[in-house]
């Protein structure tokens, strides 16, 4: 169970790494004949669910484990953790970033477009928060270099993107777009 707790925490950030760089691109206005604009947001918004159940399958595998000591709690209340207080706790300050980015995304809808706006760039700061979880998680799986060539990856992609998006948002306004 262990392993597949690990496993699923892979795969969530490379999933939610995705998320990440289609919404940069997205809110970019990223869109080609071949992907227009309703396309990438469907995308990431089917790649967000995909993030989420994994991600909820990492979080019930790691408490149902029994390994180490893990609650239901501990999931949403940082750093109160008796196992890895520090690492549990960034993994909770994530979830919790996630779940307003969830909530406010169902009540889109009913609330002012600023306001989901805002609580959206949030997903700015869940990823490195998350990647920094993962990273002290898997101090034990250093040895193994796929795992850091992966996160390595990770990060190189949305680096990438928010360097591409920072390029074109300073070319856009030269030419005298809104900022």
């Amino acid at each position: 169970m262990w392993y597949f707790s690990r496993a699923t925490g892979l795969v969530s950030l490379v999933l939610f790494t995705g998320v990440v760089v289609l919404g940069a691109l997205g809110a970019g206005r990223f869109a080609t004949r071949a992907w227009p604009r309703f396309a990438v947001a469907a995308v990431h918004r089917n790649l967000a669910l995909t993030s989420i159940a994994f991600l909820a399958a990492h979080i019930a595998s790691a408490v149902l484990d029994g390994y180490v000591s893990l609650s239901w709690l501990d999931v949403v209340v940082p750093f109160g953790a008796g196992y890895q207080p520090l690492r549990v706790g960034l993994g909770a300050v994530a979830i919790d970033l996630l779940l307003a980015i969830v909530v406010t995304s169902v009540l889109r809808t009913r609330i002012p477009p600023r306001a989901w706006r805002a609580v959206h760039w949030l997903a700015y700061l869940c990823w490195p928060v998350a990647l920094v979880h993962g990273f002290g998680m898997a101090e034990d799986d250093a040895a193994y270099g796929w795992i850091a060539a992966l996160d390595a990856l990770c990060v190189l992609a949305v680096a990438a993107v928010v360097a591409y998006r920072a390029t074109s948002a300073r070319k856009f306004a030269a030419l005298g777009g809104p900022r």
